[in-house]
């Protein structure tokens, strides 16, 4: 098992308790009702440093790196996936320039400053070249028009970071993209010709997401990001190691309550006047659940130990992210089979944990896409390229 230091598991502990009091009872009654997490809770998560995680000491954030936020990140997502995912809306802004990053990320950090961040368009979302909202300067400003899709809190942020294309003929596409800061009101779509339409999902009940759609909405030059043209595409790539890394976490947090939740009622459900959890049948497929669950903390918590590093590891961010969503969604699936008709009616978290693990196969890149990086470095490196060779 991974060897986490004394202040790692010091954290682990404290945010264990803080999900078993805060989180998993705000869950358990606002997810049912398909209702946002409370300001209360997120202000508590700001209160216990959870945006500053990875943030620079610098800026306030506590500095402890990608592991830490794993950590972190799994016992959030026990009790609530949503809120294992808000926490990423501090830490950073991605490109920034150093007058960008003292201006927006110790209030990030504090979570009095929270980002969202819309990439995908509906006909742009694996292929993220391919996007087609532009911005086009006009003077001292730019002008955005287009639409975006799945942007998770568009309306809660206080700002929402936009990638769009200033150089639509720009050869490779990936080169022509560029982000910008767009300030908003929290709660609001007040800036002049931006609008949302809410999506309906199945899960990710938390908050919000949003489809976008932007109508000559304009942008002082200051707020594109990085203050240089055409590099929109690397931070997103630049970002995918850390935000793969927090995705197989939350998968992982997900599996883990299935599997906690469904130990538990194995020892209190009797059927034959015994309890489940002396047949042979549920204690093995407890044992595969744990042992899954196991596999993919070890692969997660690696990738992030290189992260730290600086090592390059996108290929095992990749397994990492692949292998953890496809294990919660058959390990949460497993949790409801052991609970039966039970585990298929909202009175009980198993739903909710299904649910969720549903979408870790499809953000931050879909389980097709991780298995096309991970296939090309094969066919590019042969297999001593994962560590496996001898």
């Amino acid at each position: 098992m991974t060897l986490l230091n004394d202040e790692l598991r010091m954290l682990r502990n404290e945010t264990r308790e803080f999900t078993k009091n805060e989180v998993l009872p705000e869950a358990n009654e606002r997810d049912p009702n398909n209702e946002d997490m409370s300001e209360e809770l997120i202000e508590k998560l700001a209160e216990m440093g959870f945006f500053g995680i990875r943030a620079p000491v610098e800026y306030g954030g506590l500095g402890m790196g990608t592991l830490a936020y794993a950590v972190v990140t799994e016992e959030l997502s026990r009790g609530w996936m949503s809120v294992a995912s808000i926490i990423a809306r501090g830490q950073n802004l991605a490109g920034a320039t150093e007058e960008q990053k003292e201006e927006y990320v110790p209030d990030m950090v504090a979570g009095e400053r929270l980002q969202s961040v819309s990439i995908s368009e509906p006909g742009a979302g694996s292929d993220v070249a391919g996007m087609s909202t532009t911005a086009e300067k006009d003077g001292d400003e730019y002008v955005l028009n287009g639409q975006k899709t799945w942007c998770t809190f568009a309306k809660g942020s206080d700002f929402i970071v936009v990638y769009a294309k200033t150089d639509p003929d720009a050869s490779p596409r990936h080169r022509g993209i560029s982000s910008f800061i767009i300030d908003k009101t929290p709660g609001e779509f007040d800036v002049e010709g931006l609008s949302g339409n809410k999506l309906n999902k199945i899960g990710y009940r938390g908050w919000k997401t949003w489809e976008l759609n932007l109508d000559d909405v304009r942008v002082t030059e200051d707020k594109l990001i990085g203050g240089e043209e055409g590099k929109g595409f690397y931070h997103i790539m630049e970002f995918f190691e850390p935000a793969r890394v927090h995705t197989a976490a939350r998968a992982i947090g997900l599996a883990r309550g299935a599997l906690e939740d469904s130990l538990a009622y194995a020892e209190e459900r009797r059927q034959f006047d015994q309890p489940i959890g002396e047949f042979q049948a549920i204690r093995f497929k407890l044992a595969t659940m744990a042992t899954k669950i196991e596999a993919a903390r070890q692969l997660t918590h690696y990738v992030a130990s290189q992260v730290d590093q600086g090592d390059r590891c996108d290929l095992e961010a990749c397994m990492a992210k692949y292998y953890a969503s496809e294990m919660a969604e058959e390990v949460t699936s497993e949790g409801i089979q052991i609970h039966g008709g039970n585990g298929y009616t909202t009175d009980y978290p198993l739903e909710r944990y299904w649910r969720d693990a549903r979408l870790t196969k499809i953000f931050e890149g879909t389980s097709e896409i991780q298995q096309r990086v991970i296939a090309d470095r094969l066919f590019e490196d042969g297999v001593d390229a994962t560590g496996s060779g001898a």
